[in-house]
């Protein structure tokens, strides 16, 4: 299935929330604390808060779109499960990974601090993303007809929405161990427990499934038209349910099933801008589609860029601090997009270019890399 033709509007979307994700990681880490209080920001924090739900969203439509390929080899436990097995956990791996205190077994064993340990188990975007496409996958391999997993897949969006406000008061860390119980919630510094951010990603790959069915009816332009005013009413609910009409005990429940319906309605109008940017419009940035192809990539290097301990054990992050102005700060997040850009072109054209031989060196790399961190 040639998802990347087929569905550029996806590629859009996804493109786009990768580069406002770097803004948001750079603008978090250099600008100064004071402007943080201004109303320009408030603003700004609202839209860098939709990235993350985004990119669930995104992650969820891009497996609905290629999960009917080879599942009948992946049943067999074939060559094509374990391949998908190993994209699935590379995700879980990495975003691990990018909370490691230090680079070397060792150091981690001997010198992590409390605190240090605890932010490694924390649950990221991409701890996230992997275990919800785990969840996909194994839900598409077990169950066999297509509508009883679309069923499965809405019966399991509505029971996280309303089970994530009761799991928050539970401290599951004192049940299992906090690799397994920082997934349920926030309460030991996870930014994006399963619950309740695992509902974009199963949104995503519901919303995928009527997209699809639309466009074999020729009813594209139609459902997306619909499905768009559908998202402005959701999020223009939201918006008056938070504004002070309502009881605290009703907005004051966290997390709040408004705050997934609010911001499910922007990932509705989101996808319908990108996609009448495609279909409408004919705009296809070649820079936008690079960064979607390579978006892990992307995520990992610029998130290594800001925080990886290379100048004398610091962090550019902890060497500039939250000193940046306005200026400078956006002059920051434009030569990091720039840059980011830039190598995914370059990797693109190496992967087209020499297919077999980098498959080799990523494997070599991989390799390199672990030993380095279990000798060093």
């Amino acid at each position: 299935m040639k998802e990347k033709v087929r569905y550029i509007s996806a590629d859009l979307l996804r493109g786009l929330v990768i580069i406002i994700m770097i803004e948001v990681h750079v603008f978090n880490a250099f600008l100064q604390p004071q402007l943080r209080q201004t109303f320009w920001f408030s603003i700004l924090n609202f839209v860098n808060g939709l990235v993350a739900p985004s990119f669930l969203f995104v992650s969820g439509f891009a497996f609905e779109v290629s999960s009917g390929s080879k599942l009948d080899e992946m049943r067999k436990f074939g060559k094509a499960f374990w391949k998908k097995i190993g994209r699935i956990f590379q995700i879980i791996i990495i975003g691990y990974a990018l909370h490691l205190p230090f680079y070397s077994l060792s150091k981690v064993i001997h010198k992590s601090t409390p605190q240090q340990i605890e932010s490694f188990f924390a649950v990221d975007v991409l701890q996230c993303i992997g275990f919800g496409l785990l969840f996909l996958f194994l839900a598409r391999l077990l169950i066999k007809s297509d509508k009883f997993y679309h069923i499965f897949i809405l019966v399991s969006l509505i029971i996280v929405t309303f089970i994530s406000p009761l799991l928050w008061k539970i401290d599951f860390n004192q049940y299992v161990h906090p690799l397994v119980g920082n997934y349920f919630n926030r309460l030991h510094g996870s930014l994006f427990p399963i619950f309740p951010w695992l509902n974009f990603l199963l949104a995503g790959a519901l919303f995928a499934r009527y997209f699809i069915n639309a466009r074999e009816q020729g009813e594209e332009e139609n459902f997306i038209r619909k499905i768009s005013i559908a998202g402005l009413i959701t999020l223009l609910s939201g918006h008056i349910f938070y504004s002070g009409l309502f009881p605290k005990e009703l907005t004051s429940i966290i997390p709040n099933p408004i705050f997934f319906l609010e911001r499910l309605g922007y990932m509705l109008v989101l996808f319908y801008l990108c996609w009448m940017a495609d279909q409408k419009l004919n705009f296809r940035p070649e820079s936008v589609l690079d960064a979607s192809r390579e978006s892990l990539l992307i995520y990992w290097l610029h998130l290594i860029i800001i925080y990886g301990m290379f100048w004398d054990g610091k962090s550019l992050a902890l060497i500039i601090g939250n000193n940046l102005s306005v200026i400078e700060v956006s002059a920051a997040t434009i030569a990091l997009i720039t840059l980011m850009i830039i190598v995914a072109k370059l990797w693109g054209w190496m992967k087209f270019k020499y297919q077999s031989k980098i498959s080799l060196v990523i494997k070599f790399a991989i390799v390199i890399l672990i030993a380095v961190f279990i000798i060093y």
